[in-house]
């Protein structure tokens, strides 16, 4: 049986995170993934703070296991947020883009478990010391705001740095992946491309079938040049206009920072697959077929428990 210290803090089956994507991760995917054994995400980004108290419900009516709910604490609506996960005492919070260190207080209060997204050695020790139960050590393959380092070359690192729980997350789809997270330091594992082609996934269809129709080299970073705000999409003439004019001679960090506003809601709501950012993990090209949420957990626990089993047939 697969397990690890990260089920037994917070209450699930198997060590498999649902990445908290926006206007992506819903009460329904989430739900379901919880259902399964794992943990499922709902992104706090909505349109409100209140949005995100229906949907908090919403997966409440669909599963009673344990659920988190995913901030970007530079988000304008980062304060609202706090507060209505909180009121709701939701089991998990992951955070991203900044400190959660002024929300810490409230949340344990709440007896909320703190999980945030780290990028660096750096920030996983500032999340520990902030009084986080456990780190993400998210590497640069995965799909949306990513850092500089390796998943390979980042998870080892921090959970050398740490004595708090690190999860792994960029570049994992399958057993393997997650064998290799457990190699490295990790106790678990999350994914986010992964389960945007969940069935219960309610993402435009024609976001799909670009995670789908990908291969390995199918996407690209933007927000590079300038820094702070780099991104990992897939390629189309969205991710082409930007590149042009962020690496144009007379771009300015002023010029480039408004490019994508409103670009994912463009793709994952309206489905313009062209004109919108559709954004996306390097392991995008491992993906070829439509799966739930519960075959994704359990095929990928299975394969990790199967690969780490016959370990030993490396070591004479």
């Amino acid at each position: 049986m697969l397990s690890s210290p990260i089920c037994e803090r917070i209450g699930i089956r198997y060590p498999v995170f649902q990445g908290g994507m926006a206007w992506i991760s819903d009460a329904r995917l989430a739900a379901a993934v919880s259902e399964a054994g794992g943990l499922g995400i709902i992104s706090g980004m909505r349109e409100s703070a209140e949005a995100l108290r229906q949907q908090i419900r919403l997966a409440r009516s669909l599963t009673d296991k344990p659920f988190g709910v995913n901030i970007m604490l530079m988000h304008p609506l980062a304060d609202a947020v706090a507060a209505v996960v909180a009121e709701e005492k939701v089991a998990v919070v992951t955070t991203g883009a900044g400190s959660p260190a002024k929300y810490m207080a409230q949340w344990q209060a709440a007896g909320i478990t703190v999980i945030p997204v780290v990028a660096s050695v750096a920030m996983a020790a500032l999340a520990e010391r902030a009084g986080a139960a456990a780190v993400i050590a998210e590497g640069q393959e995965s799909g949306g705001h990513i850092g500089e380092l390796t998943t390979m070359a980042l998870v080892p690192q921090v959970a050398s740095a740490v004595s708090i729980p690190v999860i792994a997350a960029g570049g994992i789809a399958d057993g393997r992946g997650m064998a290799a997270a457990f190699m490295l330091g990790a106790v678990g594992v999350q994914m986010g491309t992964r389960f945007l082609i969940a069935e219960e996934c309610g993402v435009h269809p024609a976001y799909k079938a670009a995670v789908l129709k990908a291969s390995d080299v199918s996407t690209v970073t933007t927000g590079r040049r300038f820094g702070g705000n780099t991104c990992r999409c897939i390629k189309n003439q969205f991710s082409r206009s930007f590149l042009q004019k962020e690496y144009a001679p007379d771009a300015t960090a002023e010029s480039v920072a408004d490019l994508g506003t409103g670009a994912l809601r463009l793709a994952a709501v309206e489905g313009d697959a062209k004109n919108g950012c559709l954004l996306a993990g390097q392991i995008s090209g491992m993906l070829h077929k439509e799966e739930s949420a519960a075959e994704i957990v359990h095929s990928v626990c299975d394969e990790a428990e199967q690969l780490l089993k016959g370990a030993a047939k490396w070591v004479k």
